[in-house]
């Protein structure tokens, strides 16, 4: 067990990252709902929950094992916690559908695969894993051994430049090809190997995992639709804050906000503003990404490559 400064982590398999942050972030949210659109093992949840004890937390994920595991970790909480399974872009709509939106004074989404997930050989994520999957809702039809086995040299060309900025995406996609089929997560990391950038403090295969795993689970995709969303909702007046491990996630984010964050939006070749001046969905909070600090470092590796950028949504 953890305690630092106030907050509290308790025993878990997974360590939630910017702890504190996301804590500190959601000051002022008495009351109301919170939605954590990525509930996970109940990392975040537990200390929202813990620190503000007149919220409401709605926990939405994909993955079976999280839920079967957060509902037992959340059970002390009683009926200020709700759990719904599904993708967080699909779920959202039902929980604006079903409640009051000027109710909802936070929405939290860590974006990423859990440490978890990635430490369970049988789910395909880890480079030394014996399946090639990578499904976050084992239910999904498109699975890793999918994408690397059936996808055409321009698909995963495609998905490797795109997804993981790799320039010799054209040569990778060509072993590919040319030793397939691969039956293991480990078979392919271990056959692309070579080729990868060199000199990271990363696994070399991890650009090239991780392009895969976005591919297979959509995850851009479900960025930008849950970005609409809560772009959409007039009314909604509450606290965005979004942790992405990814550069194009994290781009996705501040561009968003600061599209969000404009009063005008007459074209640039307007010679003066005939719009009103008066667009801003809200403020940004964070003008640069909020980091992990040293000793969260220490603690927890993975929490290196995390951004939490957090906006004011405010109602039309």
């Amino acid at each position: 067990m953890l305690r630092k400064k106030g907050f509290f982590v308790s025993d878990s398999p997974h360590i939630p990252v910017l702890y504190r942050e996301v804590v500190s972030a959601f000051d002022g949210c008495e009351g109301g709902i919170v939605i954590d659109c990525t509930m996970g093992y109940g990392g975040h949840s537990s200390l929202l929950l813990e620190n503000y004890p007149n919220i409401t937390l709605i926990g939405i994920d994909q993955d079976q094992t999280a839920i079967d595991f957060s509902s037992k970790r959340l059970a002390k909480y009683g009926d200020r916690v709700i759990i719904k399974k599904g993708r967080f872009s699909d779920v959202i709509k039902e929980i604006f559908s079903e409640y009051d939106s000027s109710k909802i004074c936070a929405v939290l989404a860590d974006i990423g695969v859990s440490s978890l997930q990635l430490d369970q050989r049988e789910r395909g994520f880890s480079f030394d894993s014996d399946v090639l999957d990578m499904r976050m809702d084992t239910r999904a039809s498109l699975s890793a051994a999918d994408v690397v086995n059936s996808y055409s040299q321009k698909e995963l060309e495609d998905i490797l430049y795109k997804y993981a900025e790799l320039r010799n995406s054209r040569k990778l996609a060509s072993v590919i090809l040319q030793n397939r089929p691969f039956n293991s997560a480990k078979e392919l990391s271990d056959r692309i190997k070579p080729y990868m950038p060199k000199g990271k403090k990363i696994h070399p295969a991890t650009l090239l995992m991780q392009a895969i795993r976005i591919e297979v689970n959509d995850e851009l995709g479900e960025l930008q639709r849950l970005l609409d969303l809560l772009e959409s909702v007039k009314e909604l007046t509450c606290k965005v804050g979004i942790i992405s491990f990814h550069s194009l996630e994290d781009r996705i984010v501040k561009q968003r906000f600061a599209s969000w964050s404009k009063k005008c939006i007459c074209p640039q070749e307007y010679m003066r503003c005939e719009c009103g001046n008066n667009n801003a969905l809200g403020y940004i909070i964070t003008k640069k990404p909020l980091t992990a600090k040293a000793d969260e470092l220490k603690q927890n590796a993975r929490s290196r490559s995390a951004k939490f950028r957090l906006f004011k949504r405010e109602s039309l």
